[in-house]
């Protein structure tokens, strides 16, 4: 077995044990919000949510040695690289964008308050 080959597993092992830990990310909350500390969108979003006085789970992507391959992964959830990608019980209603209309529209305040 050459070098290629052993890294290609690593990579695959790599990029398995990414994907479970955001599942398990996902989970560990009903509000949880991949973000980048410094991307005004991402600011944007988790102030709609402090604004609600909801309780979040910021995972900062650009404060994490594995963010970029996270940021793979929710690609690979959601269709969409961006963040923030934004989940509610394990749902993923979207990003900036998608939060602010549906703030805007009493939607996400239903959506919070259904369980």
């Amino acid at each position: 077995m050459g070098l290629g080959s052993s890294s290609q597993e690593n990579m695959a092992d790599t990029c398995s044990s990414v994907k479970q830990l955001v599942k398990e990310l996902i989970d560990s909350d009903d509000v949880v919000i991949f973000s980048k500390t410094t991307c005004p969108f991402c600011i944007a979003a988790k102030k709609v949510f402090d604004d609600l006085h909801q309780v979040y789970t910021a995972v900062e992507l650009n404060k994490r040695d594995d963010g970029d391959t996270i940021q793979t992964i929710l690609e690979q959830i959601t269709g969409a690289r961006t963040v923030p990608r934004v989940f509610v019980r394990g749902e993923c209603l979207g990003g900036c964008s998608d939060i602010k209309e549906l703030y805007a529209s009493g939607k996400l305040v239903e959506i919070l308050k259904a369980k």
